[in-house]
């Protein structure tokens, strides 16, 4: 799934970063990585501390599919385009306006592409659950085996949603927050595995 990821970055970086005389040409494919690991480790670390809610609030929420300009008020995409901003302004020297600007256009552009992507059942390269599973060390997957395991035998992702967006009753084995506990447990083990420069590294093997 990262390598997914990698490649919706880079798609959608022509115009802000390739094109872009604000970003030197050698810095080009560093930029896009960095956004990339923006992404990933941005959600990972918003599961880990107990907000797979508000993931699965902002790829559910339809009004947003195709609207990168409404996604900006979302806390979780701010936290990115900071982030980014920040690493394009210490690493690579980007002034701090320009910076902003490029984090500003690509983040929101990338959340907009994952969100239509992984609500487009037609495409199987992306899913919500698939995402999730990955930032997670497949914690999703485990969990709705689980629930199938207690009894419920049709369960699958969508019911796992449900539980969040009232669209679902609850059903038998672990409650919501015991859910939210274990993928958040996930999440934290992906952190210290992928801690530091691990994640960063796996995305530059994309790099060829």
């Amino acid at each position: 799934m990262l390598e997914e990821l990698f490649n919706l970055v880079k798609g959608a970086s022509a115009d802000t970063v390739v094109n872009n005389p604000d970003i030197p040409n050698e810095h080009n494919d560093d930029v896009v990585a960095e956004a990339t690991n923006t992404v990933a480790s941005g959600l990972r670390n918003m599961v880990a501390g107990g907000g797979l809610q508000n993931i699965i609030s902002l790829f559910n929420n339809k009004d947003q599919q195709g609207n990168s300009g409404g996604l900006l008020n979302n806390p979780i995409v701010n936290m990115m385009i900071g982030h980014l901003a920040g690493k394009l302004t210490s690493k690579y020297n980007i002034g701090g306006s320009q910076a902003n600007n490029v984090a500003s256009n690509l983040i929101p552009n990338v959340i907009s592409n994952l969100i239509s992507k992984t609500n487009d059942p037609a495409n199987n390269g992306f899913s919500l659950e698939g995402l999730l599973n990955s930032i997670t060390g497949g914690k999703t997957a485990e969990v709705v085996q689980e629930q199938q395991n207690a009894g419920n035998s049709g369960f699958n992702f969508q019911d796992l949603i449900g539980k969040f967006t009232g669209g679902g009753g609850q059903t038998g084995g672990g409650g919501l927050m015991d859910i939210v506990s274990k993928l958040a447990g996930g999440a934290q083990n992906q952190q210290q595995q992928n801690g530091g420069g691990g994640l960063m590294d796996l995305i530059k093997g994309f790099m060829k």
